[in-house]
């Protein structure tokens, strides 16, 4: 790989650690804390801030995309370069399985610790609320839609520059606070996997699902938005042009 890859692949290497590291770390270490009990709602502002605090530190190395859907979704809206997916792909999983083995050795470093879940996702027995299978599925399938709608419309043409980050991370809060009870939230694939390995059992033969789900909703939002913000650019171009020439 030339140098310009590692360095965005190192990107996507930190900000997928930090991901799952902080979000995963405030479920595992903080949210049943005797006395602290930061609950759902600290656990979603964790992962958002995650999001919202790499994408200005390494955003502009990479892109921020910290998740292989997202990853996915871009290239399918035509924001992602065909020779970046796979080494962003590879370096997030690798981020989230160094993260998540971290925290592991953090956490149990508490005498008397259990690991059970680890933050890993679910459904049917290991969902938070017992969700059915479909339920998970169109859960993950619907929220990293909208994750990825958000994404590309919040860094189109036409849109606020410098703050992409800001709703993005807000995003990712609203979306953990829907869906913690449900699957334990993924819309990641990475974040899922490094946890899942560490939790063991059937949280590894559940993956699957935290794959597919998300990475389908994704493309699906990349190819909607390349067809509905192109269009609207190319209207922007056309105004712009006749302004200037009336």
């Amino acid at each position: 790989m030339d140098n310009d890859t590692v360095r965005r692949a190192a990107a996507e290497f930190f900000g997928t650690f930090w991901l799952t590291f902080g979000g995963c770390g405030a479920a595992v270490l903080s949210a049943a804390y005797p006395g602290l009990g930061i609950g759902f709602l600290g656990v979603a502002f964790a992962f958002g801030l995650t999001v919202l605090t790499m994408a200005y530190a390494v955003g502009h190395i990479s892109g921020g995309h910290f998740n292989p859907a997202v990853s996915l979704g871009l290239w399918s809206a035509g924001r992602c370069a065909n020779r970046h997916v796979l080494p962003y792909i590879v370096a997030q999983v690798a981020g989230a399985i160094v993260g998540a083995g971290v925290l592991y050795f953090i956490a149990s470093g508490k005498a008397d610790w259990i690991p059970g879940g680890f933050a890993a996702n679910g459904y049917g027995d290991l969902s938070p609320g017992k969700y059915s299978l479909a339920a998970c599925f169109v859960t993950e399938f619907l929220l990293t839609f909208f994750f990825l709608f958000i994404i590309i419309g919040t860094t189109s043409k036409g849109a606020a520059t410098g703050f992409a980050g800001i709703p993005i991370g807000f995003a990712l809060v609203l979306i953990h606070l829907i869906s913690i009870p449900v699957t334990n939230t993924s819309v990641n694939p990475a974040r899922s996997t490094g946890p899942a390995l560490f939790a063991g059992g059937q949280y590894v033969s559940q993956l699957w699902l935290f794959w597919l789900a998300p990475l389908a909703g994704a493309l699906l939002a990349g190819a909607l938005a390349k067809w509905l913000y192109e269009p609207n650019a190319v209207i922007e171009t056309i105004i712009i042009e006749e302004r200037t020439t009336a």
